[in-house]
């Protein structure tokens, strides 16, 4: 054997790529999720829960040909896809930080950006799942309209990715805010809550208090919403919103500032160990 030969004999094997590894921690992430019974119930049957109490109540016509259940079962949609995402990983990050989850995880060769792929597949993985429940409770109890159009699926579509992106990115940019692991749900819960009250989830948008409807501007969920509207409710329903028409372009313009606002705060505000690490 030549000296060449054990030379490439000895070198050490290749490390798999990021992807790879990312793709490998999504497979576990997901695992994990689905061992965790009570999260698989509250990410689950939570928003089915509610969308039964309030699609059952609240039954009566809020505009020729649309009931209050089905305003809001694509409200709840829009929801759904902000708890998978922004809510889900603001409480779950805090943990894994308190844990020594990220600790342990930042000092192993992976590369960091691999954790990231793998809780954008558990997102991804969650939220079409719970989107597909939330849409087959819709259309079988509450008449819902699934899309008859090619187009309206696109908009679905780019609504949903848009929505979620920006979430996932907002999602983890504010795991840094709370304190630990435990206070996560209680700081990151009740934002979840008002925001779903102020978007046009529980109550019809045009009806809110007209500084309601600003402050929800601003936040992504009333644009998911408005999107999911559009979708599910007929065109006419269009004229019932605040301005007259979907805003299909203001929606993706709105949508588009956040997910590059979240990118830009999850690279400046991540944290790997816990405020008060060494």
């Amino acid at each position: 054997m030549t000296t060449a030969d054990a030379r490439v004999e000895l070198r050490p094997p290749a490390m798999p790529s990021a992807l790879a590894i990312g793709l490998a921690r999504g497979r576990l992430e997901i695992k994990q999720f689905f061992r965790e019974k009570d999260a698989v119930v509250f990410t689950f049957a939570f928003p089915i829960i509610l969308l039964l109490i309030f699609g059952s109540v609240f039954s009566s016509d809020i505009a020729p040909g649309v009931t209050f259940s089905q305003y809001f079962v694509a409200g709840m949609i829009a929801a759904g896809l902000l708890g998978t995402s922004l809510q889900s990983l603001a409480i779950q990050i805090p943990i894994e930080r308190d844990d020594g989850t990220l600790k342990r995880l930042a000092l192993t060769p992976m590369p960091h950006v691999s954790y990231f792929i793998g809780k954008v597949i558990l997102v991804f993985v969650t939220a079409v799942a719970q989107a597909a429940i939330l849409l087959a409770v819709g259309a079988l109890l509450f008449g819902l309209e699934l899309p008859d159009s090619a187009g309206r699926w696109l908009t679905f579509a780019w609504v949903a990715a848009l929505g979620t992106t920006s979430c996932t990115l907002l999602g983890i940019a504010f795991s840094s805010v709370p304190r630990s692991g435990k206070s996560a749900p209680a700081v990151v819960t009740p934002i979840a809550l008002v925001l779903q009250f102020i978007s046009g989830v529980f109550f019809v948008y045009s009806e809110l208090p007209a500084w309601m409807q600003h402050v929800a501007a601003l936040f992504p969920l009333k644009w998911m919403t408005q999107g999911m509207r559009s979708v599910f409710l007929p065109e006419g329903f269009a004229a019932e919103e605040v301005a007259g028409s979907w805003e299909h372009g203001r929606i993706a313009l709105v949508l588009s500032a956040w997910t590059v606002a979240g990118l830009i705060l999850c690279m400046r505000t991540f944290r790997w160990k816990g405020r008060d690490a060494g």
